[in-house]
């Protein structure tokens, strides 16, 4: 028995305008590609797309986070580290995706950070067409300027597919990628944040 979506995926009823014309762009892609889009799997395929395009780019239309802070009244001075945030990307150059996990570690002055905000942080980043290497460093740079904290650090570990599934085909290579702030250019203290990473494997 045949199920039919059409009327759930193309309702336009439940389509804004910026969707609209992302789905009717994307329908001319399909055209392009000379594809047949009488075949049922298709139908709709435009409006998915769209849809999933407003979901994965939501970071273009939310604000930056705001981290909430609190007073650093017992006065911690040691490294605090938030270890293996999951997020999912889409690479700026092929709109495929990037995936993996961000390491974040910062050393605390007069404030200390909510830590679920670090999380959202690199959800917000991560949402939108992106390179790796930027957004290692737009999660470093909020720390620097919304938490003036004595030194921060990011490490950005991912698999790209558009490496895996195009050009050398390498399936399982890990990016890394790190940005480093105030304490964290001595050597020793970079050592210590490091040592901290979970263990990756390319396998």
């Amino acid at each position: 028995m045949a199920i039919h979506r059409l009327d759930l995926y193309d309702d336009d009823r439940r389509v804004d305008a910026k969707t609209r014309r992302v789905a009717d762009a994307f329908r001319k892609v399909l055209e392009a590609l000379e594809l047949d889009l009488t075949d049922p799997n298709l139908a709709g395929t435009h409006l998915r797309v769209a849809r999933a395009y407003h979901e994965l780019f939501a970071g273009l239309r939310s604000e930056e986070p705001r981290l909430r802070t609190f007073p650093n009244r017992e006065g911690y001075s040691a490294m605090v580290t938030l270890l293996d945030i999951p997020f999912y990307s889409l690479c700026a150059h092929h709109f495929l995706p990037f995936f993996g996990a961000a390491h974040l570690a910062y050393i605390p002055r007069e404030r200390i950070v909510g830590l679920s905000k670090l999380a959202r942080a690199v959800e917000h980043y991560a949402r939108r067409p992106q390179i790796q290497e930027r957004m290692t460093e737009q999660i470093v740079g909020l720390l620097r300027d919304r938490l003036a904290p004595v030194g921060a650090m990011v490490v950005v570990q991912a698999r790209h597919l558009c490496m895996e599934m195009r050009g050398v085909g390498k399936t399982g290579v890990l990016t890394t990628t790190s940005a480093i702030f105030g304490a964290f250019d001595d050597d020793k203290v970079r050592q210590e944040f490091l040592s901290l990473l979970p263990r990756q494997s390319s396998g």
